[in-house]
This record gives structure tokens, C-alpha cells and sequence, in this order.
């Protein structure tokens, strides 16, 4: 439960951070109570008026209630649009990693993985483990998207350029990977690019095979300049898309365990068929 000495986070956004990924992933689960400020100023080393402030974000964002006379709980339903940052935290928490992303250039995914990775080495996290495979779409086939608006053509100019973006992204997330195990932080690391012929119409993630994210690309028309020509496209927002959390429980039957069983299924159907390695040039 102690602060992290090497984050540059006021110790309140810290303690909101944590309380935020164990509620959603269920580790404090809806309708529990938590512990009450004074418990929680002990179990950080700080001021109670500095839990208050992290009881309020987390107020704000309607994960947590209170209840007079009762103290604090958490609300009963919290399958809600959420942010990755906090729950990739803690999936490298563990000590055998696993995560599967599939998504247009993979640069969310680079932004996510980053912070935890540095924590890895630092010491902070040390897991045992780290297995990722990312699935892009193949930038040496025409795409249906994005595609140009004159006639909803493919662009091979704009594709090129989205290649690039795609190709820095991945080889910093398989570099950074590679490398904790080569000054063994890490005793098992694999870190696997696959593309495929499919436009992707959404980005998923799974972590550890526990918890699945899934947010949609709305197609949204935007200008780029290509060949020093501006050229109107419809591409694919990938700033846009809520990310829709749910997770395994231990009832086989229940919506968040189907839900994150189909997207795994989803995965590994695409990577073991039509997806093929992923030849980037260095």
C-alpha cells in the first residue's frame, strides 16, 4: 500500500489511482465497503484530508458513494467507459503477463505498456513473465479503410504514411519488451507482431486473460496532405473510441466472463489464420 517514492503524482491522485483499478478490477468489488479515511491515512503514511481528496475524484467519477453514519462504498454498478492506464497498472502488477492487442497502429497501446514498463525497471514491478502479441492490419494489401472520400478508394500514400506510424510503435513495444529479458528483469519474455488483411473497426485489449477492453474507431472525414497535395479521407479516429470494460468472474455464466472468453476466442482465431509475422524493416 505504499506510495511509489519515484511518481511525480501528488500522493493524492496516487491513492486514487490504486483504489480506482481495485475497484475496477472487481478486486473491491460493488457494494463493498472500504476502508474508512483514518484505516486508509495509516496504510499510506499520509494525512487523512490527503485520502479525502482522493475519495472526492473518485466521488466525482461516480465509483464510489457515501453513505451518512455508514462510510464509503462503492457503487454496485461499475461497468462503465473507463481508462486503461490504471488497469494496465496493475495487470503488470502480476507475475505472469499476458496481453493480446489488436487495434489499427498500435500507438494507445505503446502509450499504455510505457509506464509500467519503466516501473518494471526500476524494481518497482517484477513479474516472472511477460508474453504480448499485437495485431495490425497489413500495410502491403490495399485497406478499405481508411480510404479517400472522392470514391472510397484505398490511398496507398496515406497508407504508407499510417505504416510508418504503426511500424515506430510496434518495434518500440517489441524493443522495450526484448530488452527486460536480455538484462534479465524478466526470465520470460515474448513480444510477437502479426497483421492481417481486415480493416479494423475497433481495438481490443485483454490482460492477462482476465480483463477485455473493447472501444469502437468512429469513421470520421478529416484532410491530410499527401505528396504536398491535400487529399480528403475517411479515416479512423483512433482518439475517439470508450473503452468498455469487462471482466472474468468465477460465474462461467455471467456477461463479463462471456464477453472476455469470446474476445480471447476472437484473437486467436485471427492470429492462427489469416494473420501472418510481420516483416518490419529496421
Amino acid at each position: 500500500m505504499a506510495l511509489d517514492p519515484d511518481d511525480s503524482r501528488p500522493p493524492y491522485i496516487q491513492i486514487a489511482s490504486a483504489l480506482r483499478a481495485a475497484i475496477l478490477t472487481k478486486a473491491v468489488k460493488g457494494g463493498e465497503k472500504l476502508p474508512s479515511r483514518n484505516e486508509l491515512a495509516k496504510r499510506y503514511d499520509v494525512a487523512p484530508m490527503t485520502v479525502q481528496s482522493a475519495l472526492r475524484l473518485l466521488r466525482e467519477e461516480g465509483l464510489i458513494i457515501s453513505r451518512q453514519g455508514s462510510g464509503v462504498f462503492v457503487r454496485e454498478r461499475t461497468d462503465r467507459p473507463v481508462g486503461l492506464g490504471p488497469l494496465m497498472e496493475r495487470a503488470f502488477s502480476a507475475d505472469h503477463i499476458t496481453l493480446d492487442f489488436a487495434g489499427f497502429s498500435g500507438e494507445s497501446l505503446m502509450a499504455a505498456v510505457r509506464p509500467p514498463i519503466d516501473k518494471i525497471r526500476v524494481g518497482r514491478y517484477t513479474p516472472e513473465s511477460i508474453h504480448i502479441r499485437i495485431l495490425v492490419p497489413d500495410p502491403e494489401v490495399p485497406w478499405a479503410l481508411p480510404s479517400t472520400v472522392e470514391d472510397h478508394s484505398d490511398s496507398p500514400e496515406f497508407r504508407k504514411r499510417m505504416e510508418e506510424i504503426m511500424r515506430r510503435n510496434v518495434i518500440a513495444i517489441v524493443d522495450d519488451v526484448t530488452e527486460l529479458g536480455e538484462i534479465g528483469l524478466v526470465k520470460e519474455v515474448t513480444a510477437q507482431v502479426r497483421v492481417h488483411p481486415v480493416a479494423p473497426m475497433f481495438k481490443l485489449y485483454v490482460l492477462n486473460g482476465k480483463d477485455m477492453f473493447l472501444g469502437f474507431y468512429p469513421v470520421r472525414e478529416q484532410e491530410h496532405t499527401l505528396d504536398g497535395q491535400p487529399q480528403a479521407i475517411y479515416d479512423l479516429d483512433g482518439s475517439s473510441p470508450v473503452l468498455l470494460h469487462h471482466s472474468r468472474t468465477d460465474d462461467d455464466a455471467s456477461a463479463g466472463t462471456q464477453y472476455v472468453d469470446q474476445g480471447i476466442a476472437w484473437f486467436d482465431s485471427v492470429w492462427s489464420t489469416i494473420a501472418r509475422k510481420y516483416k518490419y524493416k529496421n
